[in-house]
């Protein structure tokens, strides 16, 4: 959430910001909002001097025998003038709080400006795209003849964009999230974490996924809890409300969980396959940093997440988001992109993000600052270390062959029991 204070002291600054984002939020509600703030402030200002200083006088002419009932009854107007104007205020401040949770993060001088996803801007390439003898088949019509993934049982159990994973598939999922966390945890020092896949409502809005994104989610029947996103969204609540010793920082948590989104708005884009899910698996990355290295911290999150597909030998690249592209809590993004030959081009696996204080601000966490008075909010930042059903497609078109059969990664092959190759049944 933006600070009040640095919207109403920079107005055109922040409307600016909001423009090249795409967003329409309209300021005019929160300046009239705010100014009738000032003015109730003012007032009650004034009452509460009025009434400290009558208040003395009361009790010098009642000290002195003096008749004091008149101001006694003036003050008793005062008291009630105040305790209306505490209520109107009560009303504006809410007004004004609903107003903020609804605005984006402003994006880091550092974004490139631009409207949508055509306008982002290529950060590196990593490895090339492989070459083949045959016609790369797409990744669930090999996952179907080999037996290990089975999209149309999945939709008999469920419905559509749900995954079902047989035999080696569901093997290899299973070696996907050990490796991934393995690396993280062994490697690049985050603490692995096993959150609840359920929040409420305050986690959800302490995150950004609330208010605005309610459609996204699937929400419980008689609960106002939520099935989870991400496991962005536990893992940074676990520090809410929170105080942390600056000595603590950074803290660095992973966590693998399914994830459940509800892809509103998404009807007919990736219908088939393992890209466009409503349940998936995902190894989350998540930092709590000091405000002045939460920078040099993404990039090293960044460069964590590239890892994994470094060790599985994977073509992929990474774009910076522009303005019009980045999500709703993010100030600064980088995607990575991994290669699917079947589709000819390079897909998300990854967003890696600095939210700056956003999140911050809105679950209350904050670190108690060495040698100082008070205390500051902590930046948090967050990325997908990898998303497993992706990787899991990106192997099967990366790594098939001729026959049918698909080739596993050599970094994997541990976590496989040894096995180098899953074949098709004979």
């Amino acid at each position: 959430m933006l600070e009040i204070k640095f919207v109403r002291q920079n107005l055109a600054e922040v409307q600016a910001a909001l423009a090249a984002r795409n967003d329409k939020a309209d300021l005019d509600a929160f300046m009239e909002a705010d100014e009738q703030r000032r003015v109730i402030l003012q007032e009650m200002e004034a009452l509460r001097h009025r009434r400290n200083v009558v208040s003395d006088q009361i009790a010098d002419m009642k000290k002195k025998g003096e008749n004091a009932e008149s101001l006694v009854l003036e003050m008793r107007d005062v008291s009630a003038r105040i305790k209306a104007l505490e209520g109107d205020l009560a009303g504006h401040e809410e007004t004004l709080q609903g107003i903020l949770v609804t605005l984006p993060n402003l994006p880091h001088a550092s974004v490139p400006v631009g409207r949508d996803e055509t306008e982002n801007v290529p950060f590196k390439q990593v490895g090339n795209p492989p070459t083949f003898d045959f016609p790369p088949q797409a990744h669930w019509d090999i996952g179907e003849k080999l037996g290990i993934l089975d999209l149309e049982r999945a939709a008999k159990i469920t419905g559509a964009r749900f995954p079902l994973y047989f035999g080696m598939g569901a093997r290899l999922e299973r070696a996907l999230i050990n490796f991934m966390l393995d690396i993280h945890t062994t490697e690049h020092g985050y603490t692995e974490t096993l959150p609840p896949f359920i929040v409420n409502r305050t986690s959800m809005t302490g995150t950004g996924q609330l208010p605005k994104f309610e459609a996204d989610l699937f929400k419980l029947e008689n609960w106002d809890y939520f099935l989870i996103p991400t496991a962005e969204v536990p893992v940074t609540n676990i520090y809410s409300g929170d105080v942390l010793d600056e000595e603590r920082l950074p803290v660095y948590c992973t966590a693998y969980t399914p994830c459940f989104r509800s892809e509103a708005g998404s009807y007919g884009k990736d219908t088939r396959g393992l890209i466009r899910q409503h349940q998936f698996n995902k190894v989350e990355l998540v930092k709590f940093a000091h405000p002045e290295h939460s920078y040099a911290e993404l990039e090293s999150l960044l460069e964590n997440a590239e890892t994994i597909l470094k060790r599985l030998e994977i073509p992929y690249q990474v774009i910076t988001l522009c303005t019009g592209d980045l999500g709703f809590s993010a100030a600064k993004t980088y995607d990575i992109e991994v290669w699917l030959p079947a589709q000819d081009k390079y897909r998300e696996i990854s967003s890696c993000s600095n939210f700056e204080d956003f999140q911050a601000r809105r679950a209350n966490i904050r670190y108690r600052r060495k040698g100082r008075k008070g205390t500051a909010y902590v930046h948090t930042l967050n990325g997908s270390g990898l998303a497993v059903g992706r990787t899991f497609a990106a192997i099967l078109e990366n790594y098939q062959e001729a026959d049918g059969s698909v080739r596993i990664p050599e970094a994997l092959q541990p976590y496989m029991g040894g096995l180098k190759k899953i074949e098709p049944a004979t």
